[in-house]
């Protein structure tokens, strides 16, 4: 298969993955009296509402310009799963069922997106390739991160 083709998919899975986050982060912040609500409604506290508007805001324009990546895949994992177990415990509704699996599938997403790094298309890629390192996005994936 096409490296281009490769990195065009992973560069269009970032932007799938990010894009329901800045979305989120949006209504959270044009509706915060809505979203405060909400939150507090599931026994969670509403001084928590800016920091996960931060996360999701924060994270989804890292994960869209493959900078810091991984860590940002990370923290977007670990939000998934908190949002599931805190707001989707209802399993036996429906609609509940979907959202907490529709958070588990993102997180897994971000887990591999994680593992496997934001690709060449990446800002995150730039210092191998301004190295004259950069091997290809299987040698990009392969090498340890500098921090």
């Amino acid at each position: 298969m096409s490296s281009t083709l490769m990195e065009a998919a992973t560069f269009a899975g970032r932007l799938l993955l990010a894009a329901i986050f800045l979305h989120e982060a949006w209504s959270k912040l044009t509706g915060y009296p809505a979203a405060l609500a909400y939150m507090q409604a599931f026994g969670v506290p509403g001084l928590l509402l800016p920091f996960a508007i931060a996360v999701e805001l924060g994270c989804g324009v890292l994960i869209v310009g493959g900078y810091h990546t991984r860590i940002a895949a990370l923290l977007l994992a670990a939000f998934c799963l908190a949002t599931a177990v805190l707001f989707h415990d209802r399993l036996s509704d429906r609609n509940q069922l979907l959202h907490f699996e529709k958070d588990i599938a993102i997180a897994g997403g971000l887990l591999v997106l994680f593992a496997h790094g934001a690709g060449a298309w990446a800002l995150d890629a730039l210092p191998a390739f301004a190295r004259g390192r950069w091997r290809g996005p299987k040698a990009e994936s392969a090498a340890p991160r500098e921090s």
